[in-house]
């Protein structure tokens, strides 16, 4: 793996992806409870989650680049039931090593529920932090048109979801390399614009945790846990306090307890 793509200290990248071509790295402990397979959201990748790995004492930690991200980015096709596959190939790998928890990150979260619903089997729990669901209920004010070039639609979406003084600290380097992933973010926003209902979260069989932070567009994601809660039995959900969209980043901690305590709980009750 170049260097133009090293991953942040706390992961490492592994030789033997089940996926070829998907760029895999992990963080290994002793006597692991289960393996956390984490899964990013759009114009993403596997290293943001680095600072959550360094945390997670308890677990075996896995990250990648989803298909058409970063190290992953020459894979294809692209699309929602490719992204299962490949989490699934993930997750079988960790499950002949003990019990597999998905942690998906926004878009990753919609993987990870398509992923728990098509072989429930494999994971023992899913946490889906700030998943796009807008065919459940739909968030006033979304973007409806995507810009033309996938390119453009990058940047347009960095902009908006971290700031545009961010991107402008951005090295024209770092600026090519979002751009790049375009094709993959157009992928992902894509599929949260057709109206279609891609899976039924009422079949559930996997114990699942939506969570959601208070910064941002917290009525909405009240609601929106409202309506889950009221679909499956098998649906929690929770609200951390001073926690953005972005936790992963910047409140890696209050993930890791959440991510143990939600553990702890569901042996608790098995």
């Amino acid at each position: 793996m170049s260097s133009a793509h090293a991953m942040p200290q706390g992961l490492h990248f592994v030789a033997d992806s089940p996926v070829e071509g998907l760029a895999v790295a992990e963080r290994r402990v002793q006597n692991p409870l289960a393996s956390v397979i984490c899964v990013h959201g759009g114009l993403d990748r596997g290293g943001s989650f680095a600072r959550l790995a360094r945390r997670l004492e308890f677990f075996d930690l896995i990250a990648y680049d989803r298909r058409g991200y970063q190290g992953s980015r020459s894979l294809g096709p692209l699309g929602l039931d490719y992204h299962v596959d490949d989490l699934l190939d993930l997750a079988r790998r960790e499950a002949a090593r003990g019990p597999v928890i998905y942690f998906g990150h926004s878009f990753g979260g919609v993987v990870a529920l398509g992923a728990a619903l098509r072989e429930p089997v494999l994971s023992q729990q899913v946490i889906a932090y700030e998943a796009p669901l807008p065919w459940v209920r739909s968030r006033e004010g979304s973007r409806s048109i995507l810009a033309e070039d996938p390119e453009y639609e990058a940047e347009v979406f960095f902009r908006r979801m971290v700031s545009n003084s961010a991107w402008e600290r951005l090295s024209e380097l770092e600026k090519r390399s979002r751009r790049l992933d375009g094709a993959a973010l157009y992928s992902d926003l894509s599929l949260l614009r057709t109206g279609a209902t891609p899976f039924d979260l009422t079949q559930l069989e996997v114990p699942t945790l939506y969570a959601h932070g208070d910064a941002y567009h917290l009525e909405y994601y009240r609601s929106l846990c409202r309506d889950l809660r009221e679909l499956s039995p098998l649906i929690e959900t929770c609200e951390l306090e001073r926690a953005g969209h972005g936790a992963h980043l910047s409140q890696p901690d209050l993930l890791a307890s959440l991510i143990l305590n939600t553990w702890r709980e569901r042996c608790v009750l098995e």
